[in-house]
């Protein structure tokens, strides 16, 4: 049994589901540096802990060296970390925005009214 085509309404709805914005805060041109930065950044770090343990351990027994080996191949050292963090569906994002514009719409016009009232 074919599917039957989506209609614009489901494809708009599914995509205000499902498409993500970053909203971390900083530049959108920033994070397309920063986030494969950090990841860069963080392997380096397991694996300059890795090397360590594994120097340290050859130094002292093999069954050390073998603690280190398997610790280093089954990812031990990467529990904790930096992460990035999910981003937000757009139909949130959107939500946001309307509402704050709607908290701006007449501000201006709200603080005369008020400024002329204090008088």
């Amino acid at each position: 049994m074919p599917k039957r085509p989506k209609t614009p309404q489901e494809k708009k709805a599914l995509s205000l589901t499902r498409d993500r914005r970053n909203t971390y805060g900083n530049n959108q041109k920033a994070a397309r540096k920063a986030i494969p930065l950090r990841k860069a950044l963080e392997n380096r770090r397991v694996r300059h802990k890795d090397n360590q343990a594994v120097s340290i351990g050859s130094h002292l027994n093999e069954a050390a060296l073998d603690i280190a080996e398997s610790s280093a191949r089954h990812g031990v050292n990467r529990l904790s970390g930096w992460k990035k963090c999910a981003d937000e569906p757009l139909g949130e994002v959107i939500g946001r925005a309307l509402k704050s514009r709607e908290q701006r719409e007449g501000r201006k016009l709200r603080a005369r009214f008020n400024y002329d009232n204090d008088r």
